[in-house]
C-alpha cells in the first residue's frame, strides 16, 4: 500500500477497553476522564474500530487486566503501578469493571486474549502466537494506558521485529498535557509511525501500490 502497509499484514490491539476505564461507574474513570474529552478518545476508538472492521480479514485483538482474590493478597514483590491497583482492587476478576464497554466491544471473529497481569501483554499472553497465525507484521496499537501497557507493549512489538503504529487520539493516560507530551515522546521512541485515527483509516484504504 502506498501508506507502507501491506494488505493482509495490518493488525490491531486495542488494550484495556473495560468498564474499569470507559465507564462512568469505573474506578479509574476519572483518572482518564479529562483526557478523554480533551482528546475525543472514547469517540475516536469507535472511529478506529468501526474503520478497522470494514476492511475484511483484518484481525482485531483485545487484551484486557484481571486479577483475583489470591493476586491482591500473595503477591511477594508488588510494584508502584500494581500497589496502585491493588489497593483499590482495580480490575477485578469476574466482575462488571472487567468486562468490555459496550460501545467498544469485540465481536465475533475477533481475538481475546486471556487477561494480562503486568504491563506488556506480549510477555503475559499468547499475543505473539496469534499474530503469527494470521500473518500479522504490521500491528497498530490503542487503549490505555499510553505510559504504561500501551508503551511496553509497543516497544516489545518494536524488539521483536513488528512495525509497529501508535495513536494520537486513540490512546490516553492519566496526568494531563504534561503527561501526554511524555506519552507522545516515549511512543515516538518505540514506533514506526505515530498518526490519529483519521490518518491511519486512509492510508489503509488507499490502494494498494
Amino acid at each position: 500500500m502506498a501508506s507502507g502497509y501491506e494488505r493482509g499484514r495490518v493488525g490491531l490491539l486495542l488494550i484495556d477497553l473495560v468498564n474499569e476505564n470507559f465507564s462512568k461507574d469505573g474506578k479509574a474513570f476519572p483518572l482518564y476522564a479529562p483526557e478523554y474529552e480533551r482528546l475525543g478518545t472514547i469517540d475516536n476508538l469507535k472511529k478506529l474500530i468501526a474503520g478497522v472492521r470494514r476492511h475484511e480479514g483484518m484481525p482485531v485483538f483485545y487484551s484486557t487486566t484481571a486479577f483475583t482474590d489470591e493476586d491482591y493478597s500473595s503477591w511477594k514483590h508488588v510494584s508502584g503501578i500494581h500497589r496502585q491497583m491493588f489497593d483499590n482492587r482495580l480490575f477485578e476478576a469476574g466482575t462488571w469493571h472487567t468486562e468490555f464497554h459496550e460501545d467498544l466491544a469485540p465481536r465475533p471473529g475477533d481475538v481475546v486474549l486471556a487477561p494480562h497481569k503486568g504491563l506488556d501483554v506480549f510477555h503475559h499472553t499468547d499475543l505473539e502466537f496469534q499474530l503469527r497465525q494470521r500473518s500479522v507484521e504490521y500491528l497498530a496499537i490503542a487503549g490505555v494506558s499510553g505510559i504504561m501497557a500501551v508503551e511496553s507493549t509497543a516497544r516489545t512489538a518494536m524488539e521483536r521485529g513488528y512495525h509497529v503504529t501508535a495513536f494520537t487520539d486513540a490512546t490516553a493516560a492519566p496526568g494531563g498535557l504534561v503527561t501526554y507530551q511524555a506519552m507522545m515522546r516515549g511512543l515516538n521512541m518505540v514506533s514506526h509511525s505515530v498518526v490519529g485515527v483519521d490518518d491511519f483509516l486512509a492510508s489503509l484504504d488507499e490502494p494498494a501500490a
